[in-house]
């Protein structure tokens, strides 16, 4: 199985599988002002079509990694990417706002299936550096879909209407139907040797009983919290804080986008040379300097928008070279439980990108202080977990396979 590590279409298959939910929340994000319009309801309510898409992706990762450890990675990916398809043509032809919002919650369900069983199947076929490998390679296919998407969905909009960029995702959704089915092999031999609840439970016991695979978590989780705060706040940080115009915004923070690629880049170089576990300190140490920075600017209350905005591509830039080994380091260990592990990771990650989001809105009073403080905070957490990890472990390193 480990010769499909190898091949060029596999892999990119399973990058575009985890960027399914990115682009079928960036590329609608233009059509939400037409679409409120033509279907005489609020701009309230066509904001939900992003809300009950991400509530979609959280709820279906436990199950789909789960069943996916029982019956094969196959199956459940085929499922999910044909219900994000099928909702996918519900959303382009609806007259009706509530039939879109169930449409667009099914098509998260859908879209969870491949941010979870890529990270399992990743795992099924590699380890170690290889598998923080694989894994950089998809955050680099992964980083360019919310750059751009949006970008692609103004063009759709402006030159075909509202309804336009529903539609393509719709084919970008039959498209990885296919590839699917043409590209991807079987990677896991069912096993349904416990009933499923008993399964889950034994799962979430393996997963907790390993040291490193806690860690990786609580790494995803961390940089998680503090890169969402940025995202939630970035359009009032940099148009209402700076002044800068709003045509401006997107490719600011494309920069942003632009640093976790090439610190995927970077990454994929590096691993060459050195480790998961050294990699994620290196990662850790970026993101920990930025953020050290920033709650100095949040307690300054003043920062030249260089300094700021270097910073925060210096922290997504850690986050490009972490996310990889953190998310390699935690799924080693439980090679039996990969969906499940996966789907553990992704479901924790999108509940606390939830709650750091909340915070970032309830804390925002119109200055650069409560506007950069959960990032700061969380930069300094995740670099002080690997700090900590060094001192708990010294002379008991982590288990990293094939190294």
């Amino acid at each position: 199985m480990v010769d499909f590590a190898g091949k060029r279409r596999f892999v990119i298959v399973l990058g575009c599988l985890t960027g399914i939910g990115a682009v079928g929340i960036d590329m609608s994000l233009p059509s939400i002002p037409q679409m409120v319009r033509d279907l005489a309801t609020s701009m309230a309510t066509g904001q939900q079509i992003v809300g009950v898409f991400v509530a979609g992706v959280a709820l279906g990762q436990l199950p789909a990694g789960l069943v996916s450890d029982r019956i094969g990675r196959i199956p459940v990916m085929t499922l999910g990417v044909g219900l994000f398809t099928l909702a996918g043509l519900v959303t382009s032809v609806a007259t009706d706002m509530s039939l879109m919002l169930v449409a667009r919650f099914a098509q998260g369900v859908g879209a969870s299936v491949g941010v979870v069983i890529s990270r399992a199947i990743v795992r099924d076929i590699a380890s170690g550096r290889e598998a923080a490998r694989l894994l950089s390679i998809m955050v680099m296919i992964f980083t360019a879909a919310p750059m751009l998407a949006p970008v692609a969905g103004s063009y759709l909009v402006a030159g075909f209407g509202w309804r336009a960029p529903f539609a393509a995702i719709t084919l970008i959704g039959a498209l990885l139907f296919i590839s699917v089915l043409t590209s991807l092999h079987e990677t896991r031999q069912p096993n349904r040797e416990h009933h499923i609840a008993r399964q889950l439970v034994m799962s979430l016991r393996e997963f907790a009983s390993h040291r490193q695979s806690i860690l990786g978590l609580l790494f995803v989780v961390s940089a998680a919290m503090g890169f969402m705060s940025l995202i939630a706040g970035s359009s009032a940080l940099v148009v209402d804080i700076y002044g800068y115009p709003v045509e401006r915004f997107g490719l600011i923070f494309a920069l942003a986008g632009f640093a976790i690629l090439l610190g995927s880049m970077l990454n994929r170089r590096l691993l060459a040379k050195f480790n998961s576990v050294q990699l994620a300190g290196l990662g850790t140490f970026l993101i920990g300097v930025a953020g050290a920075q920033l709650l100095l600017m949040s307690w300054l209350a003043e920062a030249p928008f260089w300094w700021l905005w270097g910073n925060v591509c210096l922290y997504m830039g850690g986050v490009g070279i972490l996310l990889p080994n953190a998310t390699a380091l935690a799924l080693d260990p439980v090679p039996e439980i990969a969906g499940t592990a996966a789907s553990i990771i992704g479901t924790m990650q999108n509940i606390a990108a939830s709650v750091s989001a909340a915070i970032t809105g309830v804390l925002y009073d119109g200055t650069m202080t409560n506007s950069l403080v959960i990032i700061g905070i969380f930069g300094i957490v995740t670099f002080g977990l690997f700090v900590l990890r060094s001192l708990v472990l010294a002379g008991r390193p982590l288990h990293v396979p094939n190294e």
